[in-house]
């Protein structure tokens, strides 16, 4: 299965089970498993580097199981192929998603124009408030 144009997964990787799925399709959903169960197990592959591996662990969340295995359910669509070519679809999305290394946030000071700007701001409020408060006594 292709990921990425630097990345494949052997299909001898990824284990599918047809389980029947619920919703639309009428009698056919209790006659018929067309609903796929994909899995694929992290822990045993090598192809993926250590960095995405790491992120990938997080970005599949509770898809991932205590073994190291990611499953996948799709169930959306009423034929079987259909929903094969979903759940592959959704695993290369996520393989992908996690080969893209997260840009590094850059520490920036405010520059000083910016600083004195917010204390003025601040010292003009406080004077607005301070006249609001004022009790003028003419006696």
């Amino acid at each position: 299965m292709r990921v990425s144009d630097a990345l494949d997964i052997d299909e001898a990787e990824l284990e599918e089970r047809f389980v029947r799925a619920s919703g639309p399709g009428g009698q056919n959903v209790n006659k018929v498993s067309t609903a796929v169960e994909l899995r694929f197990n992290l822990r045993a592959n090598t192809s993926i580097p250590p960095y995405a591996r790491e992120r990938l662990k997080r970005l599949a969340g509770r898809r991932l199981t205590l073994d190291g295995v990611i499953v996948i359910q799709a169930d959306r669509f009423r034929s079987q192929e259909q929903n094969r070519a979903d759940a592959r679809a959704r695993l290369a999305e996520l393989i992908a998603e996690a080969l893209v290394r997260p840009k590094l946030r850059i520490k920036t000071k405010p520059s000083r124009g910016a600083r004195e700007e917010r204390i003025k701001a601040k010292t003009v409020r406080g004077q607005v408030k301070k006249m609001r408060s004022r009790k003028v006594d003419f006696d």
